[in-house]
């Protein structure tokens, strides 16, 4: 059960249902997730959207990297909604199914790129330790450019808000679905496994 009402369209003041029919018809298609919660505060949900709308579907980086960025911050937040969304997500941005599944599970996940290795221990990094090492710095830069490596970081602070949001609020998953992320059995953050090496993690 969500800590707070969670309106319909139907139950939206007009300030509410402009935004609410402005989401729907725009890239996502629906209004899912935190702005769920956001939607109380009309202005702040506007402004959400727009600013999620552009890290997520109008930045330099492949819509596969994006995603799996998006999927090592929900993991390491154990955030289910946004597992499930971003895992289906990924797949069909061509993430390879094991390494999804091993990130679900806490493993090692195997990546068939050099790139989506670079992307991992960005994310990774940022989220484990608050800061990303030189050397990984350095070579996301000369892989994705200074641009690419600003949306990169903005994309993983915007999905750390995301994650805290639908954690806090308890916003649910669809009835029906089962959550797909397992949380650690001694609270707190998870735990993402590191790839030791440059090298490791691809195939």
């Amino acid at each position: 059960m969500p800590r707070i009402p969670l309106p319909g369209p139907e139950e939206m003041n007009p300030a509410q249902r402009r935004v609410h029919d402005a989401v729907v018809s725009g890239p996502r298609g629906t209004l899912i997730g935190p702005l769920r919660a956001a939607i109380h505060n009309p202005d702040l949900a506007e402004r959400w959207s727009a600013l999620g709308e552009i890290l997520r579907f109008r930045t330099s980086l492949p819509k596969r990297l994006s995603e799996l960025a998006i999927l090592v911050t929900g993991r390491r937040w154990t955030s289910q909604v946004e597992w499930w969304v971003h895992a289906r997500a990924a797949a069909e941005a061509g993430l390879s199914p094991q390494a999804i599944e091993a990130m679900r599970q806490g493993k090692v996940p195997v990546f068939g790129h050099d790139e989506e290795a670079l992307v991992y221990r960005f994310a990774r990094a940022l989220q484990q330790t608050g800061e990303v090492p030189r050397d990984v710095y350095d070579d996301a830069v000369a892989r994705f450019g200074v641009a690419g490596v600003v949306e990169l970081t903005a994309l993983i602070g915007y999905y750390t808000m995301v994650s805290m949001t639908l954690n806090a609020h308890e916003i649910p998953l669809p009835e029906g679905v089962k959550a797909p992320l397992e949380a650690p059995a001694h609270g707190g953050l998870h735990e993402l496994p590191e790839l030791k090496t440059k090298s490791e993690g691809q195939s």
